[in-house]
């Protein structure tokens, strides 16, 4: 036998197709290729080396069910502009889908310049449930970097289109690429869109084209006055002047997430990347292929000329897989697929996701975006974007009333396994009336100093006291009392877990380390003690012992009875990268102790300022280091 590489191990967050037999996968028709009737600056289409000029024919649609027997499919009519091949040929296009059983969704990414009456009797005619999705960037001069070829805005087209939708009782999805002219403007930026009666979604996409340096091609003698406009925003150091970093984008993303929220936008309005954030910070499950498991294996794209390859976003011509004929059989496509040496590359860069304590909730992020960030030597970039997206939103769940905390650097997202209570609710009451009955607890202390119901080493079930209990003070192991006490006495917060660590110095046990968590009473207390243990993990950062770090964990607590969560802070003392078992063991003591004095110095008084330098115009005093 082989040993199983890393690549193999991935097959929880990169799903192949071979994997099942059924998995659904999205086919994106470029129905015309790269040929527009308009010429976006930022247009990566027309980066490809993929002519256009021919369409994809409806025989070629009648071919996917063979391809891709028993497997649901999404269509997504693309390009270049879809519309630009006629309404005669559109129809014969969306005939052919709607006599495909298998074709479970229908949509159209249109720049919707030509939309206008007869194309929407059309759409009724040959299919009723056709989604709409318009490239539009925010408000006018957000969208500056979409013009013709005489160089003029599409803006005044677009706003004219999306009226026709109202009119006519259509919906329809924006697609708003984040580039500097939105910078700064989120807030102002989501309420122009919110406010056409037609947007029922919006999705803000990154334009991480750092590393574009070439104008886009053109044939003729006469260069268009567009591409004119495209290389005066080339001279830019640092990139194209519609570029912006993966911090940007995430600042954005986040600004506009935290207005969304307070606005009670959510209410009526579909924001991407934030649902998807949100569901992955729940535990629930994703279509969106940058969330989930079914990435670029699952996407096709069809050029015409009977060109398949993979994702649309993945450079062409390296993305083609294969030409499809009405021979082309599911083996043709996984064989393809497995020779493939740009997905072999993508699937590759995901190896670093093993050991990302992000992992099971960023689900990787786009591979695309990865591959090309890679290649610039910005791959940690487009990480730490992802993470950041990640605690920010995780933040913004927890108080959206204060959004600052979503620029926190020092509480991250770190979910565990199984997070329960019986009665949150109760247990809060309880905490708060020392004149409660309590029940007698059962605490049973095992060999390795664990206290709980079972007297066993492990996480082992254990009641949930409180310090008015009788028996608080036995519950409590001694090693983690210090903090316990702080924050319960001095600080005057709920702690609803804790553990002073355990070295078990067994094989096939892992050992325990040591934390305590927080459970806030409401969302002004989670936002001011965040911002308290930031500031005091700022002041102890330095003066840790090497052999352990701290993380303040931002954690979800779920009621047994109400099926509830409730967001948490943890605080845990972890052993340092690299560390041996013995020397975190041998410092624990001593770093309880400064995190202590840390915490001494701070105060959760509503102060919702945290201490990460990005934001702090004055750090706290550190203490002397070790």
């Amino acid at each position: 036998m082989h040993p199983t590489t890393a690549v193999e191990q991935i097959t929880h967050l990169y799903r192949t197709l071979e994997t099942s037999d059924d998995d659904a996968v999205s086919v994106i028709l470029k129905v015309r290729g790269e040929t527009c009737d308009i010429d976006c600056l930022h247009c990566y289409e027309k980066r490809k080396e993929a002519p256009g000029g021919r369409v994809i024919s409806a025989d070629q649609v009648h071919v996917l069910p063979k391809v891709f027997p028993g497997r649901p499919l999404a269509v997504e009519l693309h390009g270049g502009e879809p519309l630009t091949a006629g309404k005669e040929h559109i129809a014969g296009l969306l005939k052919a889908l709607a006599a495909t059983p298998q074709v479970k969704r229908v949509s159209l990414q249109t720049n919707g310049v030509q939309l206008d009456n007869e194309w929407l009797d059309l759409f009724d005619a040959y299919y009723p449930e056709l989604e709409i999705g318009i490239s539009l960037d925010g408000d006018a001069e957000g969208n500056r970097w979409r013009v013709g070829y005489d160089g003029e805005p599409t803006y005044p087209a677009v706003i004219k289109a999306l009226a026709l939708l109202a009119e006519r009782g259509r919906r329809c999805g924006i697609i708003t690429t984040v580039t500097p002219a939105v910078l700064g403007r989120p807030a102002e930026v989501l309420d122009r869109l919110a406010g056409f009666d037609a947007v029922t979604s919006v999705s803000f996409v990154p334009c991480f084209d750092t590393a574009i340096t070439r104008p886009t091609p053109h044939t003729g003698r006469r260069r268009p006055a567009s591409r004119t406009l495209q290389r005066a925003a080339l001279t830019r150091a640092g990139g194209p002047a519609w570029a912006i970093t993966p911090d940007q984008y995430t600042d954005f993303v986040l600004a506009a997430t935290a207005h969304w929220i307070t606005t009670g936008l959510f209410r009526r309005l579909k924001l991407s990347p934030a649902v998807p954030t949100i569901r992955r910070l729940r535990g629930l499950g994703v279509s969106f292929c940058h969330f989930s498991d079914m990435k670029c294996d699952h996407v096709f794209t069809l050029y015409p000329g009977g060109r398949l390859g993979s994702c649309d976003e993945l450079p062409w011509p390296q993305a083609q897989l294969t030409v499809l004929e009405p021979a082309t059989s599911p083996a043709d496509i996984t064989t393809a697929q497995r020779r493939s040496d740009l997905l072999g590359q993508g699937r590759g860069l995901m190896t670093g996701c093993l050991t990302c304590d992000y992992r099971t909730t960023c689900g990787g992020g786009c591979i695309a975006t990865r591959w090309r960030m890679n290649l610039a030597g910005q791959h940690d970039a487009y990480c730490d974007h992802r993470i950041r997206l990640i605690d920010g939103t995780a933040a913004l769940l927890a108080n959206p009333q204060h959004p600052d905390g979503a620029r926190c650097r020092t509480a991250h997202w770190r979910p565990t396994p199984v997070n329960r209570m019986r009665d949150v609710q109760g247990f809060l009451a309880t905490w708060d009336n020392p004149a409660a009955s309590r029940q007698q607890a059962e605490l049973r202390t095992s060999d390795f100093g664990n206290i709980n119901t079972v007297g066993l080493p492990g996480t082992q079930p254990a009641d949930d006291l409180d310090p008015a209990h009788p028996q608080w003070a036995d519950a409590i192991e001694p090693g983690i009392k210090p903090l316990v006490y702080h924050l319960t006495s001095r600080w005057n917060l709920v702690t609803y877990d804790s553990c002073e660590g355990h070295h078990y110095d067994q094989p096939g046990r892992k050992n325990q380390t040591r934390e305590v968590g927080i459970l806030p009473r409401g969302s002004a207390e989670y936002a001011a003690t965040a911002a308290a243990l930031c500031r005091a993990a700022q002041r102890c950062e330095r003066a840790m012992p090497s052999a352990v770090r701290l993380l303040i964990a931002r954690n979800n607590l779920t009621c047994e009875n109400t099926g509830r969560t409730h967001p948490v802070l943890d605080l845990r003392l972890l052993p340092a990268t690299g560390t041996t078992a013995t020397a975190y063991f041998a410092a624990l003591d001593q770093a309880t102790e400064l995190l202590a004095a840390a915490l001494e110095a701070e105060r959760p008084d509503g102060e919702t300022g945290c201490g990460c330098p990005a934001w702090a115009g004055t750090l706290p005093e550190p203490l002397p280091a070790a």
